[in-house]
């Protein structure tokens, strides 16, 4: 009998990990909330080495390549100074890693979701409500159904981390920032280029990919104590970050005023998940749902990516049993998960100045890296920043595809 594995989730841990697992012989179906693949306008994100890899042995590296952003150029001001400073991004970037590639998150989660759409069943416009210990899963609106094993593939709010772990608070620990983003009109014509606000406690920053028709502008602010919304709460959402940002700069102000016409837009706190399993059970957690770093600061997409690899590789080299590919997904991930909560904390400092003089030192050394020869400048980036150190050495064992058949049931999920 085929084993039968749910995913909850369709943005990008769990498109790659039904690719995967789908060329190892397993049935898969996944489930989405949403009732198409999401276009949420959000932000760019960053693949760094292994999941350049990973994504080239899925052969879409192609089509990751056309939809970069093109990103080469930034433009930093600080508050209180009429001075900007230029930066090369492709000194920088090829500094961090060997390779590199910058994407807009709706398109990478579309490409790696046409990667496999044809071997795997895709349900939108669903949920699940209940996980029973024996397999048997209820949802919203379709019937119940039973399947072998179910990975929540779901992001930082996850529904089944929720349904068999218990209470979000209890899990995740606030590292003192938030996050906004919103879809604005072009109106610079921002190609390639980053424009940057940086002040003490806050950054803002406004970029445009080649491919797009529209820009993107990014927030990030710090507050000492947890904010009081509902994470649907969009009114409120744009009613706090308003405030975070009044007086900043007149660029600022006009990003701002585009928040009640915006077709897209995303505020989240900065949270890292601090979980000693993720796994129960016939349940596991993939990608943010279970060891997210933080968003926007901690590579969280590289993570997921490389998250889900080695969740079917270990399936496929355990036979489908569980019990035994569990516990080695999760010692294949611990010390990338540790390795990058500290990279986001490092991270979150930097990009979130909490002195003028750490506003300095940020355009100051952005400046500095891209200034210097392409060797020296790598040799620096890889000495003084633990990103650079973490995703370099993040290794992923290589391994065949199924020799052929469907994986049957092992161990106690044959009898069960």
């Amino acid at each position: 009998m085929t084993m039968r594995i749910l995913i909850s989730g369709a943005s990008v841990a769990g498109p790659v990990l039904a690719y995967w697992l789908t060329r190892h012989g397993f049935s898969v179906t996944v489930v989405e909330r949403a009732p198409t693949l999401r276009k949420t306008g959000g932000h760019a994100v960053d693949l760094f080495r292994p999941a350049v890899d990973i994504t080239e042995k899925m052969g879409v590296l192609p089509r990751v390549m056309e939809r970069a952003t093109g990103t080469s150029r930034m433009t930093i001001y600080r508050e209180g100074s009429r001075r900007p400073v230029r930066v090369d991004l492709s000194k920088i970037f090829s500094g961090a890693s060997e390779r590199h590639v910058e994407i807009m998150r709706d398109d990478l989660s579309e490409i790696y979701y046409d990667a496999a759409r044809d071997d795997v069943e895709y349900v939108f416009g669903d949920s699940i409500t209940a996980i029973s210990p024996d397999g048997e899963v209820r949802f919203e609106n379709a019937a119940p159904r039973r399947f072998d094993l179910v990975v929540g593939a779901d992001g930082l709010h996850s529904n089944v981390r929720h349904l068999v772990f218990g209470d979000e608070s209890r899990l995740s620990a606030f590292i003192g920032a938030y996050l906004g983003v919103l879809t604005l009109p072009n109106t610079s014509g921002l190609d390639g280029e980053v424009l940057i606000h940086v002040g003490v406690g806050r950054t803002a920053g406004m970029y445009g990919a080649r491919h797009l028709g529209e820009a993107r502008a990014l927030f990030l602010f710090r507050s000492e104590r947890e904010l009081d919304y509902h994470h649907r709460d969009v009114p409120r959402q744009k009613e706090l970050l308003r405030g975070a940002f009044e007086g900043a700069h007149a660029d600022v102000d006009r990003w701002l005023d585009e928040l009640d016409r915006t077709p897209a837009f995303y505020f989240d706190s900065i949270t890292q998940l601090h979980m000693d399993t993720w796994s129960r059970g016939r349940v596991t957690l993939v990608g943010d749902a279970g060891y997210c770093p933080g968003p926007a600061v901690g590579g969280s997409t590289s993570l997921a990516v490389v998250g889900a690899y080695v969740l079917a590789r270990e399936l496929a080299r355990a036979g489908g049993d569980h019990e035994r590919a569990f516990p080695a997904y999760e010692r294949a991930m611990a010390e990338h998960v540790r390795g990058s909560r500290a990279v986001a904390l490092s991270a979150a400092n930097t990009l979130i100045p909490t002195s003028r003089l750490g506003v300095w030192g940020l355009a100051q050394g952005a400046r500095l890296l891209s200034a210097l020869p392409a060797g020296p400048s790598r040799a620096l980036m890889r000495l003084t920043t633990k990103s650079a150190r973490l995703y370099n050495s993040m290794t992923v064992d290589d391994y065949p595809p199924a020799s052929g058949g469907r994986v049957g049931l092992a161990g106690d999920l044959g009898s069960r």
